[in-house]
């Protein structure tokens, strides 16, 4: 962990950054790394050409928040929590293979609040394994009454080779029927809606001016340098990813030479595409005006056939500037998406 950390430093330092508006520390656990670790981030981000009103952002999932660890993350200028509850229920959280209890959560959340973290995040699921519709009103019932101030709220999403994956394949895994999973995100979007929050994007719910900055610069086609074993990286139009394999990614930091995988540039048609399937994720979806401001092109000279397709089917709205889903629309999202994808 700690070689780790230090090629972490290595990758952070060896980046060229122009001023930075959001930091995202995820993809996994990384509140399972030791108190050491961040002090070397720490170190490395301290050189950084930060803005003002930086939105920092770090994941951890229940049992790996010590009130030391938190306490640092604090004082490291974390402003943003986002805590993987998953499910109210411990049989599911199980089955998950998820290590925390219920109660865990609770103690880790009540020990953010109690460090004042004022802006805090909880993933939950829908369309988990043996998942009744009464366990899922139970979950965001009880997250809801914790008052966070942003739910995100994901169906669960079988990958290959996974254990999930075979057990699928085999038919030994219990999924809710697609009705079902639909009247789970429906009351999902009513149930938070009634509650006070706000949903900016599919699965993504905050408090008035508590959406994720980070997610948002993602889903407009923002750039972002990603640091880390497997991160992805958008700059000036070219798309890479570093080494995933921990071992062979200390190995090029000790050697001060970081690979970019798949490097490559976006062809004009790759960033239409990105910009509108992504776009159409937030509920506000795209700007018309944007569109051709980024790409000198009226967006219906790419995208009318598509356009007028789903305007009658009832599937997209155009109001004044704006493109965006219907509820219908949003149900189907992944259908509607795929049809404005231009390279095959």
């Amino acid at each position: 962990m700690i070689k780790y950390g230090k090629s972490l430093q290595k990758d952070i330092n060896s980046a060229v950054y122009d001023k930075i508006g959001t930091i995202f520390i995820g993809g996994g656990t990384p509140t399972y790394l030791p108190l050491d670790v961040w002090k070397n981030v720490y170190h490395s981000i301290l050189k950084l050409n930060l803005i003002h009103d930086m939105e920092f952002t770090v994941e951890g999932n229940p049992g790996t928040f010590s009130e030391e660890k938190l306490s640092f993350l604090k004082y490291m200028g974390v402003n943003r929590l986002s805590i993987g509850l998953q499910s109210w229920q411990n049989k599911i959280l199980k089955s998950l293979g998820r290590i925390h209890t219920i109660d865990q959560f609770l103690e880790s959340y009540k020990l953010a609040r109690k460090l004042k973290f004022s802006n805090i995040n909880i993933d939950i699921m829908f369309g988990l394994p043996n998942q009744s519709i009464l366990d899922w009103r139970e979950t965001l019932k009880n997250v809801v009454q914790l008052n966070p101030e942003h739910i995100s709220c994901y169906s669960l999403i079988i990958e290959k080779n996974t254990a999930f994956y075979n057990m699928h394949r085999e038919g030994n895994l219990v999924l809710p029927q697609e009705d079902l999973e639909r009247e789970m995100y429906e009351f999902a979007v009513d149930f938070l809606e009634h509650n006070g929050y706000v949903q900016y994007e599919i699965s993504n719910f905050s408090k008035p001016g508590f959406q994720c900055k980070h997610n948002l610069n993602y889903w407009n086609l923002g750039e972002y340098i990603g640091v880390g074993a497997g991160a992805h990286s958008y700059v000036k139009g070219y798309r890479y990813k570093k080494i995933e394999y921990i071992a062979q990614y200390i190995g090029e930091a000790d050697n001060n030479n970081f690979s970019k995988l798949d490097f490559h540039k976006n062809s004009i048609e790759d960033d239409m595409e990105e910009f509108v399937f992504m776009g159409l994720r937030k509920n506000e979806g795209i700007s018309i005006l944007d569109f051709k401001s980024r790409f000198h092109r009226d967006i219906y000279s790419i995208y009318k056939t598509q356009i007028d397709k789903h305007i009658a089917y009832g599937t997209l709205i155009e109001n004044g500037d704006r493109l965006y889903l219907s509820k219908r629309g949003i149900q189907v999202s992944n259908s509607v998406m795929c049809d404005f994808i231009l390279t095959a």
